[in-house]
């Protein structure tokens, strides 16, 4: 990457169109003809897409930045913060550094964390990132992961990867097996180096299947923001042979957390009811962990049927997730669809055939407003059902 690029009248034009589009700032004359105008423009886009995400990078001056598939990919500074709180210890090494979000958090936990990145420009940019934001305890190294360390040669406390999802044509794969690297083939391996291991995969990755691919599984942790599952942490301990413990954390905008840890296994009795006065409908981290009749009993409430992931109760209670007061509760009809015609109503479907956009269109009920109507299933599936509902939380 251009010195150039870092120069106080370059630095100066990034900051200042921040808040412009970059495809139309593109069809105008490069100011700076000793620095390429891609590598402006790629530097604007990344830093914008930094400014809610990384505000600690946005913030500080002489920030280098990667393409803006690199900051997509990147942890949060919310979620880095959470990971880096979750374990401690002497020495990490991080096999998967990228943009060196999580390196830079470990950094605060950990005497000496070392970064490797196998992408020579993106090593070099968390290399003067690193000083630039004060980190002098991350060491960056560029290669193969594996390679490196096998070459260091020494115990770390912690290894942390972060297996890339995407093949070799960029499209996305879920089974861990599918990811870079195959940490499933890899574990003997880096057993060798360290007694525990923390990979962070993605939240489509079937748990139970992760279970039983990864072995040694400690802890598993369910980390969702403003209420959508980010990524599932997988604490792996060289010595565990029992069954592991299962969390699930929600952070909101502002870094508020809560934290509830559940079974592994969902063997619970439940009760199935239908509608009563109040709806309720979980979090994305409790519907991710699969523990469906655990949520009834924990927070006393019924389920409308065995695989609607709905609740209802005859009085209001502290559930986790969007809480609703029932207005009306109908069989599914043509006609009593037709009574939301060009009327406002948000649109949910739980074990229902129609899709919320098949509702909207079928029936012309406009998007918003403040009723709220789920199309859903109870009795087995036999009874469809309208619940009209307004939220009281």
């Amino acid at each position: 990457m251009s010195d150039n690029i870092l120069s106080e009248e370059v630095q100066r034009f990034i900051n200042q169109h921040l808040s412009e589009d970059v495809a139309q700032l593109a069809l105008h004359q490069n100011p700076f003809p000793d620095v390429d105008w891609r590598l402006i423009l790629q530097q604007i886009q990344s830093k914008q897409k930094c400014r809610e995400k990384l505000p600690t990078w946005f913030a500080a001056p002489m920030i280098l930045y990667p393409t803006k598939i690199s900051i997509e990919q990147s942890s949060s500074e919310i979620l880095a913060k959470h990971k880096s709180q979750s374990i401690t210890g002497e020495k990490l090494i991080d096999l998967t550094g990228g943009f060196g979000i999580d390196a830079f958090y470990f950094s605060k936990q950990f005497e000496q964390v070392v970064h490797v990145e196998i992408n020579p420009e993106l090593s070099e940019i968390v290399r003067h990132n690193s000083v630039c934001l004060g980190a002098k305890n991350i060491d960056v190294f560029q290669g193969d992961g594996l390679e490196i360390l096998q070459n260091l040669n020494k115990q770390f406390d912690w290894i942390y990867i972060d297996p890339a999802r995407r093949d070799n044509q960029q499209k996305k794969v879920f089974r861990l097996a599918d990811c870079t690297p195959d940490v499933t083939n890899l574990m003997d391996e880096y057993f060798t180096f360290s007694d525990r291991i923390l990979i962070k995969t993605a939240p489509l990755l079937d748990i139970s299947q992760g279970i039983k691919e990864l072995q040694f599984v400690e802890k598993i942790d369910i980390v969702s923001l403003n209420n959508e599952v980010r990524e599932l942490l997988w604490y792996l301990n060289k010595n565990h042979k029992s069954e592991p413990e299962l969390f699930v954390t929600d952070y909101d905008i502002s870094g508020n957390k809560k934290t509830m840890q559940i079974p592994v296994s969902d063997d619970e009795n439940v009760t199935y009811s239908l509608p009563k006065s109040f709806l309720y409908e979980p979090i994305s981290g409790l519907l991710k962990s699969g523990c469906f009749n655990f949520i009834s009993n924990k927070f006393k409430v019924e389920k409308l049927d065995r695989h609607t992931h709905l609740y209802t109760s005859d009085e209001p209670q502290d559930f986790w997730g969007r809480q609703f007061k029932i207005i009306s509760c109908e069989p599914f009809s043509k006609k009593a669809v037709q009574f939301w015609a060009n009327k406002k109503a948000n649109i949910s479907c739980r074990n229902f055939p129609m899709k919320p956009e098949e509702i909207r269109k079928k029936f012309k009920i406009k998007d918003g407003g403040e009723q709220y109507l789920f199309f859903t299933s109870a009795e087995n599936g036999a009874k469809k059902l309208i619940i009209a509902c307004e939220k009281f939380s």
